[in-house]
């Protein structure tokens, strides 16, 4: 560049720097409530039954007493504000430092309305969780696998017997403390 800016002769412009990058988007946070006609409409409906909401994802979930679970699932399932017509997943976690070790977990789904939540039971090894199948059939075989790996049992089930694992089977193998390589006189590798 000569004094005045301009180039020298015979040699082109310098180029220009490119425009600065736009700063990247920050990450959400995936706590926050997102709004949920399921949750309002039981809040509104029921709320003393709602112990706990918690967010996560874009995802709601509440925790109920167990003894007000079938009144919250049916009110859920029935009220038109969330019909919630499909009961996509039922599991179990094990929380052994927990006074109440286990909890039961219903993923519900509307279809006409496009609503998730999750609906949580807390309960300790004593205490039988009420069963839904009557207000959704396929819960039979979710109770099932939760009886089967945590050892939960669901009061009035048809039939909660093994769904996985074989009759005689020793425990419940996704408890904490199950023994990791299970028990060995039950492994057919070791007979």
């Amino acid at each position: 560049m000569t004094t005045d800016g301009t180039p020298p002769e015979g040699k082109p412009p310098a180029p220009k720097p490119p425009p600065p990058k736009p700063a990247a988007p920050g990450k959400p946070d995936l706590s926050l409530p997102v709004p949920n006609a399921a949750l309002d409409a039981l809040s509104e409906a029921m709320g003393d039954a709602v112990e706990e909401v918690t967010w996560f994802a874009g995802g709601v979930s509440v925790r109920v007493a167990p003894e007000r679970l079938i009144e919250v699932l049916s009110f859920l399932r029935d009220d038109p504000r969330s019909r919630m017509n499909l009961l996509s997943d039922l599991c179990g976690a094990h929380f052994p430092a927990d006074e109440k070790g286990f909890e039961v977990m219903y993923h519900l789904y509307s279809i006409p309305n496009n609503l998730r939540i999750r609906v949580k039971v807390r309960v300790d090894e004593q205490t039988p969780v009420a069963t839904v199948i009557p207000l959704w059939a396929t819960a039979n075989w979710h109770e099932r696998e939760v009886f089967d790996l945590f050892g939960v049992r669901f009061e009035g089930h048809p039939d909660l017997t093994r769904i996985l694992l074989p009759d005689d089977w020793k425990g419940h193998p996704l408890r904490k403390e199950y023994p990791l390589e299970g028990f060995t006189e039950q492994h057919p590798r070791f007979r």
